[in-house]
């Protein structure tokens, strides 16, 4: 012991009184993050009242479900669409000098592997020309070629002596005579015809 503890005794120091605003917000902090796991837990391990559906689903499915808590209703299809369908326009120049238009539309209809199921071509003209113009044109162009090839047939000899490709210029001037003469036919048909 000390001689000043002798003399005078044991310095007694006054206690701290204890905060009881940090001390309530301990409390309460503890007591809200018990309560968030808690919740935290039930929500994980509730189950759902509405049925689990759990349908195999590929790119060439299709489904329709109708979940209630009464039960539920599935329309399922596997190979949906079974044919699938593909349309193309083209447009062509027609006529003398290619000045009309020609529409053709091809349809193909194909099964999932790929193989054609069906093919359909429909040409329409877009010029708006009657059946019978039509057939007037035709029949003009198939006398028009006939003439030109006789004319390139007639002219193709000058050229045959030619070496080497005598017979391919003989050739190419038989087969465009024969166009250009279907091309005049045809838009002098167009041009003389009532029809058109």
């Amino acid at each position: 012991m000390d001689q000043e503890e002798a003399m005078f005794g044991k310095e007694i120091k006054p206690k701290k009184k204890p905060n009881y605003t940090k001390l309530f917000a301990l409390g309460l902090g503890g007591l809200i993050g018990l309560s968030h796991i808690g919740m935290i837990g039930s929500l994980i391990n509730r189950e759902s009242k509405l049925p689990s559906i759990n349908l195999p689903v590929g790119p060439y499915t299709s489904y329709k479900a109708d979940v209630s808590r009464d039960g539920y209703y599935i329309e399922y299809k596997a190979n949906d669409p079974k044919i699938m369908r593909v349309e193309r326009d083209i447009k062509t120049k027609g006529g003398f000098l290619g000045l009309g238009n020609n529409k053709t539309t091809i349809s193909e209809q194909y099964t999932m592997d790929g193989s054609v199921h069906t093919k359909s071509n429909k040409t329409t003209i877009t010029d708006g020309k009657s059946e019978a113009c039509v057939k007037a044109i035709g029949g003009a162009e198939n006398t028009g070629r006939l003439v030109g090839s006789s004319i390139g047939t007639a002219a193709a000899p000058a050229v045959t002596n030619i070496p080497f490709v005598g017979w391919v210029a003989a050739g190419w001037i038989t087969m465009f005579s024969g166009n250009q003469g279907a091309d005049i036919g045809g838009s002098m048909a167009e041009s003389m015809s009532k029809d058109c």
